[in-house]
């Protein structure tokens, strides 16, 4: 059997009438493939989520082509019309700015839309901030969990802050510069100090830092420097033998789960005291202590 091509059982590339999904560098520009490359310079339209962004790499290598604005913004507008496009055998390209389409960012709709019309897609691999935070913390990365960006506020917040607090598994996430900080001080009230974490900025930029070994390290050190640049965030889960801290943490989602349904603090800490058979004291002040309430 020849396996010199990798696409020799489906032709030259790009094909008519597919939705190429191409990642883009992270920062680095020359963490572009050949493939990559092939597929911008030689689709009918780029559909990219910043056309200046998209200029840089193209410009970069030699690359022209006709591009197209597709963001949060206009996603729903413009679905239709690369839609229609695609049915007239033309190839598309859609890029975001930085990194794999369709993860956080409207890239997502459009390929449901194109199974939907039973168009083929096919992802051209590149970049990944979430996988190259993930794999640099030398926390567990077999299994992971990732959360995208955080719920900006409210209950949705706090019920995914304890979520991820009980996770035994590594949870990586985004966060923009301006609620770092704030997110900082969250995880601690929920996870503890103590809780290993890796923050990290800039990836593959000249930047590039790898911040923390614990949640307590990376406030103190964010209380002395600018918080500034694009920020992956890596928390290691717990581990299975912390029967008490994960004790707490339960207790605390069942505080927040009876207090959010009507029970006052005072009733909700006597139930859980009479159910765990421990002291109403502990549950009342476990709540203070961590502004559950």
């Amino acid at each position: 059997m020849n396996n010199n091509s990798s696409l020799s059982h489906r032709g030259q590339e790009p094909e008519k009438g597919i939705l190429y999904l191409v990642g883009t560098p992270i920062g680095n520009l020359s963490d572009i493939s050949l493939r990559a490359l092939n597929i911008l310079k030689n689709v009918s339209l780029v559909a990219c989520e910043d056309t200046r962004q998209t200029k840089k790499i193209m410009t970069k290598y030699g690359i022209s082509n006709t591009l197209m604005s597709f963001n949060q913004s206009n996603a729903i507008k413009k679905i239709p019309q690369v839609i229609k496009l695609l049915k007239e055998s033309n190839a598309v390209a859609l890029v975001s700015d930085a990194g794999m389409p369709s993860i956080c960012d409207p890239g997502e709709e459009l390929a449901r839309e194109a199974k939907l019309n039973e168009i083929e897609i096919i992802c051209i691999p590149g970049a990944s901030a979430l996988l190259t935070a993930l794999v640099s913390s030398g926390y567990p990365s077999s299994k992971f969990i990732f959360e995208g960006f955080l719920p900006k506020k409210g209950l949705l917040r706090k019920k995914l802050l304890l979520e991820i607090s009980q996770n035994k598994k590594t949870t990586i996430f985004f966060e923009a510069p301006h609620r770092l900080k704030k997110t900082l001080d969250e995880l601690k009230e929920f996870c503890g100090g103590t809780r290993e974490i890796t923050v990290t900025k800039e990836l593959t930029k000249k930047f590039e830092k790898h911040i923390g070994s614990n949640i307590d390290e990376v406030i103190t050190y964010f209380e002395k420097e600018e918080v500034l640049g694009e920020f992956t965030i890596v928390l290691k889960g717990i581990n299975s033998d912390s029967k008490d801290e994960m004790n707490k943490t339960i207790l605390k989602e069942e505080l927040y789960e009876l207090t959010n349904a009507g029970l006052s603090l005072s009733a909700a800490s006597k139930y859980l005291a009479k159910k765990n058979n421990i002291s109403k004291s502990i549950i009342y002040n476990l709540s203070k202590s961590n502004k559950i309430i």
